[in-house]
């Protein structure tokens, strides 16, 4: 038996076992991570020093690098997010609906786990602790394939949580990881239906890409963030340095993470009056700037986007500039080049809100407001496991709730159906 195999069988054999393990067992486990990572973290930082080394001797870029890098304050706020789960209600056997029905039967609809979990995704090794503690307390257990780059980080984490594991006498298999870089095992683990449950690919449009097209166990996708603000021409009260803030802070705040803004769209009306100032400030925040004709012809220093530019998750500090002619144009454009990720829009017009709202097919979208706090612990979810894009199932950050599926449980004293 191959080994991704083998992984996929244990892992549904552990399932049993922390499915039906109660909430305190299960917070007492993350109560347990959240000390070991503590603990261990010299010897976390340790692994993920050697591979931001390895990432940096092959001309990884900065941004890439920031998303790479777990050090000691992010394990804290990592250990902070996981007692932040642990204070949630447990979803599993919560009762979503029910009624008696008119023939006495007595109709009860459940969450339960939504068992074998598979994670695949990119370099941030911070995934590594959210996806593994969000599946464990809503009773799923899971199989983790994260990037190569990461892959000593990820080990390192995977062997912490599992001490936790054997400590309160439940199998380490809840929570695996691949051990392998080849290409293959992570196409192997898209075939295992008989064994996996769902699929959740974090990354890149590639990777996210490659997985929804190749794989057999059904997937639940969690979107590239190709995200945009939109300055309407209605903006009484709402000063230009406000309006520059909070450009500024889902820009720059982390440019490297999916919930940064990537384009920024300007209502023709107030074009002359924003885009200079805007544009300057950032500037200043070493932000490289492109634009469309209108807008280089208003801030003549900056490139031409090109067509490609407007489709491009750009993760770094870049971000592309476009006057639109009304609010209708702008959500045209978003509605076509976006990845229907998180938009936001400022205004001071109530009826301009609304419209942006309904009208713009995104995960999240905002009213004054960075778009930076699509964020399941910004959303009091105490983590997530991604941000969903598409319809089915879920929209937004996954937090507990999304890891689990329903059923119905039905109770009779002897009906039968005529």
């Amino acid at each position: 038996m191959d080994i991704v195999t083998e992984i996929a069988k244990k892992s549904k054999e552990s399932v049993k076992f922390i499915s039906s393990a109660t909430t305190e067992l299960k917070n007492k486990i993350l109560f347990d991570i959240s000390k070991r990572i503590i603990s261990g973290a010299e010897e976390i930082v340790k692994e993920n020093e050697k591979d931001i080394d390895i990432s940096r001797r092959g001309g990884a870029s900065e941004s890439f690098i920031d998303r790479l890098k777990l050090d000691r304050e992010r394990i804290e706020k990592k250990a902070e997010s996981i007692d932040k789960v642990i204070r949630l209600n447990d979803p599993v056997g919560e009762v979503i609906f029910g009624y008696n029905l008119p023939n006495g039967l007595i109709l009860e609809n459940i969450r339960v786990p939504l068992g074998v979990v598979g994670i695949i995704y990119e370099a941030r090794p911070e995934v590594t602790i959210d996806a593994s503690v969000l599946c464990l307390k809503a009773g799923n257990s899971v199989i983790l394939r994260g990037s190569s780059h990461a892959l000593n980080t990820n080990k390192k984490l995977v062997e912490i949580m599992g001490r936790a594991l054997k400590d309160n006498n439940l199998p380490v298999d809840i929570i695996q990881i691949i051990p392998t870089t080849d290409k293959e095992d992570v196409v192997k683990l898209m075939q295992l239906r008989q064994y996996v449950d769902v699929l959740i690919p974090r990354g890149g449009k590639s990777l996210i890409d490659s997985v929804v097209e190749n794989s057999k166990v059904p997937v639940i996708e969690t979107g590239i963030g190709n995200c945009h603000i939109y300055i309407d021409d209605k903006l009484e009260g709402i000063s230009l340095e406000l309006i520059s803030k909070i450009i500024i802070n889902a820009k720059t705040q982390r440019p490297s993470v999916c919930n940064a803004a990537e384009k920024l769209l300007v209502h023709t009306g107030v074009a002359q009056k924003i885009l200079p100032f805007v544009l300057k400030r950032l500037e200043d925040e070493n932000v490289k700037l492109l634009g469309c004709p209108a807008t280089i012809k208003i801030y003549p220093s900056i490139e031409l986007a090109s067509e490609e530019d407007w489709y491009e998750e750009y993760l770094d500090y870049k971000m592309a500039a476009k006057v639109v002619k009304n609010i209708k144009e702008a959500v045209t454009h978003i509605n076509k080049y976006g990845s229907h990720h998180t938009e936001a829009i400022i205004t001071s017009d109530y009826k301009n809100s609304i419209y942006f709202t309904r009208e713009v097919d995104s995960a999240a979208v905002f009213v004054n407001a960075s778009t930076r706090f699509t964020d399941g612990e910004q959303f009091g979810m105490g983590t997530e496991i991604g941000i969903s894009t598409q319809k089915l199932h879920w929209r937004g950050p996954m937090g507990l709730r999304e890891l689990t599926s329903n059923k119905f449980i039905v109770s009779g004293n002897g009906q039968i159906r005529e």
